[in-house]
């Protein structure tokens, strides 16, 4: 060690650290409370842009469109992470760091904690006046009888959990007497260490439900079948640790959607009729409901929206049936004005058809002015614009069904030159204008969207979560005291000056926080216990 000599005043210098001692102090830094509540800070804010930005393993097609949207920015988003948040580099050291603070701040205090259970308790002090609240009474005797009533008292459980909610009891004899040193509060230590714990349990079950979980959706048109694979699914997002073979196999069949609205078309009621079929298993009817979901191979189908589906059928210039179909239309407001989009690649020659479409459940207007008036289809009508050209369905990039791209599309005009807007209700056939083909509207039928999802992780949050909550509660309102009691025979040299004649003398003080308001009563009880005034108990 170097000293250094400032005006005839030898300074000693701070021995370096070196490597092992800057380790040590890194390493005390982490595991540091003042660390962890940053980390535990940091974590929920680098979560927030998960929560508003769109996010590649939910929504990859609306992740994509808004890359291309935001050009430079939305590049730099996805480069840094932002747009799969839970799947970043970023996020998981954050969750890494925090998971080593937690573990780092519990393994040592839960060391020292069952040191702390084992370790003696300090003998009762020689004088009891000088502690406040301090109570006295007077036993008929023996002492034997009072030492028992108060040890019963103090330790109702004789065995560990007696030790942990309890007192820790100390007994000595003093003179002809006993000292009793009561001493309890390892239930908040244990229920921080509990807590503490617990988080390390949820950032576990987090960590594996990011890894094993696995959430679909699909729509189901009335009539038609739902097959448990992943090509079956509209979107489809897992974990990096699940695997397809490990989705339960089984047919859903939608029978029939029910659904209720108010005179003023607010919704009452919605009830998608299922048949499910699993092999092995066999057949039976079930009714999914909103909130009330499914349970199919531990997972839970959801009844995630609804709507209708128009069976059409569009017959080309050639006289030949292109398209035949239930077509999916989309609600945009209370009323259900839904839109869809028809896309006939198949035609027998010529350009290939899309139809933009509107369905208006109960339609009021005309030419090319409607609107609905109420959710249920008491007069269904369909306005609907048709375009002619490339669809670019044979570029092979995937395309949104309800999106039509009109870059390579012309629409097909009216007599005026205008692009012709047509209507068409339920049993009619609309001829689009040019010869072009025609359109017929077979059959309203209703649509239900299905929301699988399964997470094994689920139950060990919850339990993990109580826990959490268990442990803070025994934390804040555990109590933290220390009793004092001593009894001692009339008679004898007594810590105070006794009454006459015979018996026992029992006096007592607690220590505890000033806040503690229970810590009176509780001498109280204690000293009626040792003088066998059981109502006061």
């Amino acid at each position: 060690m170097a000293r250094l000599k400032i005006d005839n005043y030898a300074i000693k210098e701070a021995p370096r650290l070196g490597f092992k001692g800057w380790l040590r102090w890194m390493w005390r830094q982490v595991t540091s409370m003042r660390i962890a509540l940053i980390l535990l800070l940091m974590l929920g804010v680098a979560a927030i842009p998960g929560s508003f930005l769109p996010q590649w393993p939910r929504e990859r097609a609306d992740t994509a469109r808004f890359v291309a949207n935001n050009g430079a920015l939305g590049e730099l988003l996805d480069r840094l992470g932002f747009l799969d948040v839970y799947g970043s580099a970023w996020f998981t050291a954050i969750a890494a760091l925090l998971f080593v603070s937690l573990v780092g701040c519990i393994v040592p205090r839960t060391i020292a904690h069952a040191k702390a259970l084992r370790a003696p308790i300090a003998p009762v002090p020689s004088s009891l006046t000088r502690y406040a609240p301090l109570a006295e009474g007077e036993a008929p005797g023996p002492l034997d009888h009072s030492v028992g009533q108060l040890t019963a008292h103090l330790r109702p459980h004789p065995q560990w959990w007696g030790a942990i909610t309890g007192y820790r009891v100390r007994t000595d004899e003093r003179g002809d007497g006993v000292a009793f040193a009561a001493d309890k509060g390892h239930i908040r230590e244990i229920g921080n260490l509990l807590f503490h714990a617990a988080l390390v349990g949820l950032l576990f079950a987090a960590a594996a439900g990011v890894l094993l979980t696995f959430r679909g959706q699909a729509v189901v048109v009335e009539g038609r079948s739902f097959t448990n694979a992943v090509v079956a699914y509209d979107t489809f997002s897992a974990g990096r640790l699940f695997r397809e073979e490990e989705l339960s196999p089984f047919t859903l069949t939608l029978d029939k959607f029910e659904s209720q609205f108010s005179d003023a078309g607010r919704p009452e009621t919605f009830a998608a009729h299922v048949t499910v079929t699993e092999p092995g298993v066999g057949t039976r009817q079930e009714v999914v409901r909103v909130n009330d979901p499914l349970g199919i191979g531990g997972a839970n189908i959801y009844l995630q929206g609804n709507g209708y589906a128009a069976d059409l059928t569009f017959t080309d210039a050639a006289g030949n049936v292109a398209f035949s179909g239930p077509v999916i239309f989309l609600p945009q407001d209370g009323y259900y004005t839904s839109t869809g989009v028809v896309k006939v690649p198949d035609v027998t020659s010529g350009d290939q058809v899309g139809l933009r479409a509107t369905l208006f459940p109960t339609a009021i207007g005309e030419g090319t002015e409607w609107i609905s008036i109420h959710p249920q289809p008491a007069n269904p009508v369909i306005v609907f614009t048709a375009y002619t050209g490339d669809l670019g369905l044979d570029a092979g990039v995937p395309q949104n069904v309800y999106r039509l791209d009109e870059s390579q599309l012309s629409p097909v005009r009216d007599d005026d030159g205008a692009p012709a807007v047509m209507v068409i209700a339920p049993g009619e056939t609309v001829e689009l204008p040019g010869g072009a083909g025609s359109l017929a509207w077979n059959d309203t039928l209703r649509f239900a969207a299905f929301d699988l999802r399964s997470d094994p992780s689920l139950p060990w949050m919850l339990g993990f979560s109580i826990a959490a909550l268990t442990g803070l509660t025994l934390s804040l309102f555990g109590p933290r005291r220390r009793l004092w009691l001593v009894l001692t025979a009339q008679g004898a040299t007594t810590v105070v000056p006794s009454t006459d004649g015979p018996g026992i003398h029992v006096q007592g003080a607690v220590l505890a926080p000033a806040h503690d308001a229970g810590a009176r009563a509780e001498l109280e009880r204690a000293v009626a216990a040792a003088v066998g005034r059981e109502e006061h108990a």
